[in-house]
């Protein structure tokens, strides 16, 4: 008998993508930013470096270096803001459960990866009951390094059984499309906080999962076989060093 093919892998980074919720987490930087007497646009901020690590955003922010320790109580500072903010707005974005459910039946494997520590990811999967829907779940204590690297990516992929070529992103960030294309995938933009026209090369731009459906994630992959390379000018920005 012939073998089964290869199924195709959809993988989710979470904020911004599963829950709208980066208004929220702007304004919890914004609260921090003016604790510390900063002035920088934590909106603006976010839309350059949305997916990073707390304390890798929080790095380029100060202009005298800052030590690890601290950033680190920075960002815990910052994520108990949030959650403050968000306590009574978690709700998942429009048609994601019967996106996740209809993508099951189709065979499709299913992973999340984020740059988010377990009890975060909790604080949201767990609280909208998602965790049933995935197959792997990859977060920031699972990867050496964070976005815009490929690494997160690239461990939902290997835990998953699924070659990268085989594998689609739902990303809503810059930072976040560029990892998918280090680790040679593809991606479906969710233009929760960016126009679609900012993304790179995007298979397809939605506002939410009630503007796809997981065959039509099926077509755009068979029709659009191979992967963007990274953007240049994206790569030489410093803070794609962090």
């Amino acid at each position: 008998m012939p073998s089964s093919p290869t199924p195709y892998a959809l993988i989710f980074d979470m904020d911004g993508v599963l829950i709208d919720n980066t208004p929220y987490q702007a304004k919890a930087f914004q609260l921090l930013f003016r604790e510390h007497g900063l002035t920088t646009n934590a909106r603006q901020l976010l839309k350059r470096l949305n997916g990073m690590p707390a304390t890798n955003i929080l790095k380029t922010v100060f202009r005298n270096p800052v030590p690890e320790k601290e950033l680190k109580e920075y960002a815990s500072q910052r994520e108990f803001l949030y959650r403050v903010l968000y306590w009574d707005k978690r709700k998942e974005t429009p048609g994601l459960t019967e996106f996740l459910r209809a993508a099951r039946t189709a065979g499709f494997k299913i992973g999340l990866g984020t740059g988010s520590p377990p009890e975060t990811i909790s604080y949201i999967i767990d609280h909208l009951d998602l965790r049933q829907y995935f197959d792997v779940i990859t977060g920031k204590d699972d990867v050496d390094k964070g976005k815009p690297h490929a690494d997160t990516f690239t461990v939902v992929s290997q835990k998953l059984g699924v070659p990268p070529e085989r594998c689609v992103v739902f990303e809503d960030a810059l930072l976040g499309e560029q990892a998918a294309y280090k680790a040679k995938m593809r991606v479906v933009a969710v233009s929760s906080g960016l126009k679609p026209e900012q993304f790179q090369a995007p298979l397809r731009v939605i506002k939410d999962f009630t503007e796809i459906t997981p065959e039509q994630v099926r077509e755009l992959l068979d029709q659009h076989p191979d992967t963007p390379k990274p953007s240049k000018e994206m790569a030489k920005r410093d803070y794609m060093k962090l």
